[in-house]
């Protein structure tokens, strides 16, 4: 079930699933640990012998965010309960620490008890050996540990006017108006001997009051909260996460004595500073396009590390295909991802992206497949050995939009300073390393993978991609006075544009294609497959975006890989068989991805000429916008039938890409002429 409404601060990461249950929770690093590992956190409500979990078909639900924030709006209402539930979620910006409030509505004509149920099914740092959760009678809470991993979870109700208090005292620091502590308790056992878990012993109302379990292990609070007829009550619940015992116990000292509230209060004003900053000017765009915008701007900051790793996606249903996940960082998302937030404004982020790219590649200067947040190699599928000869298993545009994406950054910024450490440690050798790595008859760069992950050869965008990182290069060798380094990067870029117009451009086509393999005899394999990634010929500079050579391959993007259904959008490229619903390849060629529908906007806006052409690429953008959750998260993909989120979501490139689109297009409105 695909992820929705993620909130982060940077090390602290929780998501949700459609059904309002809680699935990932990462920390220390956003990607890195997976506490939750895609099991549900359930929550759920009794009353008067009736219990629904909040999975039930019967909610009526509403996931939203709060305007401009990483703050839930949160709508649930229950016919058979005669409740209705608003919440607000966040993780505070600055503590590791997960807040809740519940506004609990009493919509029967009696005065009633409701009960409210916290599940927690920790697989503390990835599996769910040695793990303990016990109760704490003096903090009234529950704690789940594992080495260095701490979490307590913990609440108040609120006591206004007649209401009756819970029947114990609370510390005589605790903040007006709220009790803290929860009122029931079970830690048990899980997944060993047939047993579910403690969240079965909440569904008659009342929980065993099981103190402490370890192992596989799990446990559920509850609290029972008296409400009259017609009336609502206040619930808050929250999730302290640190390294030790005293870590987590001052959060929980903190929220009690300073009120929950004022964190999420807090954490909203934070985001709306955050984002205000930087906005552009939207005036003349439509409400949805703006607000896509904002959205995807903090949802691109939920999947970043503070350690500087840009990670792809933080969704782990996607494991239960492939016993993997997207939360690693691959340079290449990341270095588009922090073009985007270049353009947007945003200094910090990318440049520590820059940093945590300098501390890890190769000393050879290639970036390899992927990387754990923490900077250690991570999983990879590409191998070393090709029909026994040592192979390098590595894509080279990973390599090459690291210095394409610096240099933009650096056209725009001009920070000496930051760039000046960069030069010798990360520059140059990258540089170095792709002006080595081709083939100096053709002049073309050496076979690697593709962006996709799927075949190996000499691909259309991996060469232009190696000329705007080289090109790059060469600029910053031209800044630092190294005219000879300079002409060196300059020759061997024109070199790789001369063997792309050789070898990629196919004169009977009228077409680039996608990728050509040099046989042992000489002869030239060519993959005629139109494929949406040939955009990048122009989208890194090598090309003109209305090259006479780039209008025919764009124009054969459009005709042959729009989804000709009621969904729309643009596919990968023809017949694509990942996550593939349909082999109607003429209607529909592969399921529509966001970024691949993205950029075809992208290159409309760039080849306008008036105002009047503009309109195919604000009808892309008001497309995205439309097909997102109503969150606002986008997914790697949707159904080309049903418009339902297909594979990771979000994943942190599509609203990069939106990001850069909608800035793209603004740019480009205000210098065209009516």
């Amino acid at each position: 079930m695909p992820r929705d409404i993620p909130l982060g601060n940077g090390n602290l990461l929780v998501a949700f699933d459609q059904n309002y249950q809680i699935r990932e929770l990462f920390w220390p690093h956003v990607g890195q640990e997976n506490h939750a590992l895609g099991h549900p956190f359930r929550t759920g409500v009794w009353v008067e012998g009736q219990f629904r979990w909040f999975d039930d078909a019967n909610w009526q639900r509403s996931l939203k965010y709060q305007p401009e924030t990483l703050v839930s709006a949160i709508d649930l209402q229950h016919p058979d309960l005669k409740i209705a539930i608003q919440i607000s979620d966040t993780v505070d910006f600055h503590e590791d620490l997960f807040l809740r409030r519940m506004e609990i509505s009493n919509l029967d004509e009696r005065d009633r008890e409701i009960r409210v149920f916290f599940h927690h099914d920790f697989h503390i740092s990835g599996n769910d050996i040695g793990d303990t959760a016990y109760y704490e009678p003096e903090r009234r809470s529950v704690y789940h540990y594992k080495d260095n991993y701490w979490f307590m979870i913990n609440g108040a109700i609120s006591v206004e006017g007649d209401e009756p208090p819970p029947a114990w005292e609370p510390p005589e620091d605790s903040y007006p108006g709220l009790v803290p502590g929860i009122h029931q308790w079970a830690c048990g056992l899980k997944e060993i001997r047939n047993l579910e878990g403690t969240w079965r012993d909440a569904e008659d109302g009342q929980l065993e009051c099981g103190v402490v379990a370890h192992g596989s292990v799990d446990s559920t609070i509850g609290f029972n909260i008296p409400i009259r007829a017609g009336k609502s009550r206040l619930l808050y619940y929250w999730l302290a996460v640190g390294p030790k015992f005293q870590a987590v116990t001052l959060l929980n000292r903190m929220v009690r004595q300073r009120g929950p509230q004022s964190f999420i209060d807090r954490t909203g004003a934070f985001w709306r500073l955050w984002l205000r900053v930087h906005l552009p000017d939207m005036e003349r765009i439509t409400q949805p396009v703006r607000d896509e915008y904002v959205r995807s701007l903090l949802t691109l900051r939920t999947q970043i590390d503070n350690g500087g790793a840009i990670i792809a996606a933080n969704d782990s249903d996607i494991s239960s295909d492939v016993r993997d996940t997207y939360s690693y960082m691959w340079s290449r998302d990341g270095s588009l991802v922090a073009h985007a937030l270049n353009k947007a404004g945003y200094l910090d982020i990318p440049r520590a992206f820059f940093q945590f790219c300098d501390q890890v590649h190769s000393r050879e200067g290639y970036m390899l497949h992927k990387y754990n947040p923490d900077g250690s190699l991570a999983s990879s599928w590409l191998p070393w050995d090709l029909n026994g000869v040592k192979q390098l298993p590595i894509q080279e545009d990973e390599t090459a939009l690291i210095l394409w994406a610096l240099w933009e950054h650096f056209s725009r910024y001009g920070d000496v300073s930051f760039i000046k450490p960069l030069y010798r440690s990360l520059i140059c050798p990258l540089a170095d390393f792709m002006a080595s790595f081709r083939d100096e008859k053709t002049g073309l760069p050496l076979p690697s993978y593709d962006l996709w992950e799927e075949r190996r050869g000499i691909l259309s965008w991996t060469v232009a991609t190696t000329w705007g990182g080289l090109t790059a290069a060469a600029h910053f060798a031209e800044a630092f006075g190294e005219t000879n380094r300079a002409k060196t990067y300059h020759k061997v870029a024109a070199e790789i544009k001369t063997g792309a117009e050789k070898h990629l451009w196919q004169a009977d086509l009228k077409r680039f294609v996608r990728m050509v393999n040099q046989k042992e005899d000489g002869s030239w394999q060519i993959d005629e497959t139109i494929d949406a990634s040939l955009v990048g010929l122009w989208q890194f500079g090598m090309f003109k975006p209305d090259d006479e050579k780039i209008l025919p391959t764009m124009q054969a993007i459009r005709e042959q890989l729009w989804v000709k259904t009621s969904v729309g959008g643009v596919a990968r490229y023809t017949d694509d068989h990942y996550h593939q619903v349909s082999r109607d390849i003429s209607k529909v060629p592969g399921n529509p991805w966001f970024i691949c529908t993205l950029w075809l906007a992208e290159w409309y806006a760039l080849t306008a000429k008036r105002q009047a052409d503009m309109k195919p690429a604000l009808e892309i953008i008001e497309w995205v916008a439309s097909h997102a959750l109503p969150s606002g998260i986008l997914a790697e993909q949707v159904d080309p039938y049903t418009d339902q989120p297909l594979s990771v979501s979000p994943l942190t490139w599509s609203h990069a890409a939106y990001v850069s689109t909608v800035l793209t297009y603004l740019q480009r409105k205000k210098h065209l002429k009516e």
